[in-house]
């Protein structure tokens, strides 16, 4: 089991991440669009800078929705191997049987 803390950390991440999306995607648009005037572009980078680090999608990091582990992750299941395999060998996934010859 990962730490509560960082468990939470990326909690918080996520929702900063929701908050400021589309305000985000805006000034992005700004600052790599060329037909604006450089004046503007440099004035939306500086708001870009000025929005919270943690508000870039870039910093969550994938977790296990079982064990909060953060390797190993199958993006697909949305949990890491150990807990996807302690889950198909109890018969609690659909479709996963342990392999055996």
């Amino acid at each position: 089991m990962a730490k509560k803390g960082m468990i939470e950390q990326n909690r918080r991440r996520e929702k900063l991440v929701a908050k400021f999306a589309a305000k985000r995607a805006a000034l992005k648009a700004i600052t790599k669009d060329a037909a604006a005037p450089m004046e503007e572009r440099f004035r939306a980078q500086l708001q870009l800078a000025e929005l919270p680090r943690n508000g870039s999608k870039v910093r969550v990091r994938n977790r296990c929705e079982v064990t909060g582990r953060p390797r190993a992750y199958y993006r697909k299941l949305k949990m890491s191997r150990i807990a996807l395999r302690e889950l198909g060998n109890s018969g609690q996934i659909p479709g996963i049987v342990k392999s055996s010859w």
